[in-house]
């Protein structure tokens, strides 16, 4: 079968599964040129506007030890992450990702990729033949080199154009992310 139509198949079957897998930090947050502290992180916010227009099942990449709420300081320790290209410990993994067929993936850019708990989230569960979708928020950088990133952690896998969405513009984004999903091939409600 040809590969376009055998990914068009994939991403537009009704029997076919999703997760939609992110990782979100709320608590002060780089918004507009200024720390803001968010209730709820920005990712998240993307994610559930996902799940919504999907039906997708949500999973959020949690770490075992949280990142510091302060802003400055949860910069250091992502940095420092990745200078040592750490896998932190998470929280809990996916019991049976076998039975999903496309992994929307999200996720802030920290230091011009993921952060490393999405790392270990990707190298903790076979992905083979899986489509990923990656989409980040971001104040500015776009989705940096996650994309490649992601190619590399998972290179049996296909690996869908990503979106990049400004958190500033996070609650306002439904219709983007809704023409995005359309445009890859995925049913939206």
């Amino acid at each position: 079968m040809d590969k376009f139509l055998q990914k068009e198949i994939i991403m537009t079957s009704p029997s076919k599964k999703y997760l939609i897998a992110y990782f979100s930090r709320k608590g002060d947050n780089y918004v507009s040129g200024r720390i803001v502290n968010l209730p709820v992180g920005n990712t998240e916010v993307a994610a559930n506007i996902i799940k919504e227009l999907t039906g997708g099942d949500l999973f959020e990449i949690k770490t075992v030890k949280a990142y510091p709420a302060d802003y400055t300081e949860a910069t250091h320790v992502a940095q420092d992450e990745l200078r040592k290209n750490a896998r932190p410990e998470l929280a809990e993994y996916i019991d049976d990702i076998s039975k999903y067929d496309v992994v929307i993936l999200g996720y802030p850019n920290w230091w011009d990729t993921m952060p490393m708990a999405v790392y270990t989230f990707l190298e903790s569960h076979d992905l083979s033949g899986k489509t990923i979708v990656p989409f980040c928020t971001h104040e500015g950088s776009g989705l940096g080199r996650s994309v490649s990133d992601i190619q590399k952690l998972c290179p049996k896998a296909i690996v869908e154009k990503g979106l990049a969405i400004t958190g500033s513009g996070v609650k306002t984004s439904q219709d983007k992310i809704k023409s995005w999903l359309f445009n890859i091939g995925i049913a939206v409600a």
